[in-house]
């Protein structure tokens, strides 16, 4: 298994696993491969920084170019977190709920996302309901915290 990080045409950054390079190669021939923030299967393989450890004089360079690229990233993770937390209803642990009410058709399609424990994700996608799992903790949870 291989891990890449994918930039969509709209410039969002996600990581998907695939058996090898051939295998992210044909996928995306096909366009079998699609941001999960914008469904756009228009994507290409994001600028990725090794793990590697370097006792030359390169390291430092090594080092700003890796900051770099994780600033990069965490520019459009922002992105996201800031376009969900304006645009979508936080529903909180009502989340697997009301995911069901809009895609059994009980409630008016509306962009929502709150929080669900891996039982209920895993049940949500085997009903066929889609979701993606933020790599962020929201504003509402950080307002528990405090």
């Amino acid at each position: 298994m291989i891990k890449f990080d994918l930039i969509c045409q709209n410039e969002h950054i996600f990581e998907e696993s695939f058996d090898d390079s051939k295998s992210y190669e044909l996928q995306k021939k096909k366009k079998l491969i699609e941001c999960p923030f914008c469904m756009n299967n228009s994507v290409t393989k994001s600028v990725m920084a090794p793990n590697v450890s370097s006792k030359s004089n390169n390291s430092k360079k090594i080092k700003k170019e890796q900051e770099k690229v994780f600033a990069n990233y965490n520019k459009q993770l922002s992105k996201i977190k800031n376009e969900i937390e304006n645009n979508f209803k936080y529903v909180g642990k009502k989340f697997p709920e009301e995911a069901r009410k809009i895609h059994y058709g009980e409630e008016e399609e509306k962009p929502i996302y709150g929080e669900a424990t891996e039982k209920e994700s895993k049940e949500l996608v085997k009903e066929g309901i889609s979701l993606v799992k933020l790599p962020f903790e929201t504003k509402e949870k950080r307002k528990k915290k405090n």
